[in-house]
């Protein structure tokens, strides 16, 4: 692949940083993102990966676009009002870069059609709202053998990682960290506790970030490792997540037992 003139134009502040140049905008230019919300994440995560011409981006959401929506799910707007969110969303994606082929999915996703998504993609990020999905995209993209950035957040905190559990030590996958969803009812949602709407696009914006590094194996992962927020601290910290020797999914035993990974919560 070659860059055409308005190309060059368009990515030269990535082109000019000698760990992307020309030969990383081709390789983002080729890669395929899979992005599963197309609310608040998913917001900043999408108009991010667009901007960066990342070639071919999925959008996954089976919801439709309300007005509560609009205090931070900001790729959508006022005449978006009673859409698709993966309709909404696509038009900003296109809009804002036609180098990029938008796939839409107004579905939620499910143990039945996961598999197949998400092997036909380079990447996956979750931006998801609940946690039947974080662990259903976490064993669908062990199996696929895909990279996964995940976040969440609640009222003024938040945290993101990537996970390659696939690659063995030390990199660990979501049921290393969180081995169980929390019993139903303990934990509310952003739609029962409420979030300050800056939020996900700090969040979003950060997962953007991190799938650029691994598309071009730049920086440093954050394989290992989650990084926490606070925005009422203005604080953000890093700590270790270790892989689980003891994990169903990607654990010691379980390598020896693989027909035993069952996709999905």
């Amino acid at each position: 692949m070659s860059l055409r003139d308005d190309q060059i134009l368009r990515y030269s502040r990535h082109i000019l940083l000698p760990q992307v140049g020309g030969t990383g905008q081709e390789t983002l230019l080729a890669a395929a993102v899979l992005v599963v919300g197309a609310g608040g994440l998913g917001s900043a995560v999408l108009q991010y990966l667009a901007a960066a011409g990342i070639g071919r981006i999925g959008i996954v959401d089976d919801d439709i676009v309300d007005l509560s929506n609009l205090q931070r799910q900001v790729i959508h707007d006022m005449a978006s009002l009673g859409r698709r969110k993966v309709d909404s969303a696509a038009a900003r994606v296109t809009a804002l870069n036609p180098d990029v082929v938008v796939e839409r999915v107004p579905a939620r996703l499910t143990a039945d059609t996961a598999p197949e998504l998400v092997a036909a993609y380079d990447m996956v990020v979750d931006g998801s709202d609940n946690f039947a999905t974080r662990y259903l995209l976490n064993d669908a993209c062990f199996a696929a053998r895909r990279p996964l950035v995940s976040a969440a957040m609640l009222r003024f905190e938040g945290q993101v990682s990537t996970f390659k559990p696939y690659l063995g030590a030390p990199h660990p996958c979501y049921r290393c960290a969180f081995p169980e969803p929390p019993p139903a009812g303990t934990i509310p949602s952003c739609s029962q506790a409420g979030v300050i709407g800056a939020l996900p696009g700090w969040l979003g914006s950060l997962q953007a970030a991190e799938v650029v590094k691994e598309l071009l194996g730049i920086g440093q992962s954050l394989s290992g490792r989650l990084v926490m927020v606070d925005a009422l601290a203005t604080t953000m910290r890093s700590i270790g997540l270790p892989k689980d020797p003891d994990c169903p999914l990607c654990g010691m035993a379980a390598a020896r037992r693989p027909e035993v990974h069952d996709v999905g919560a």
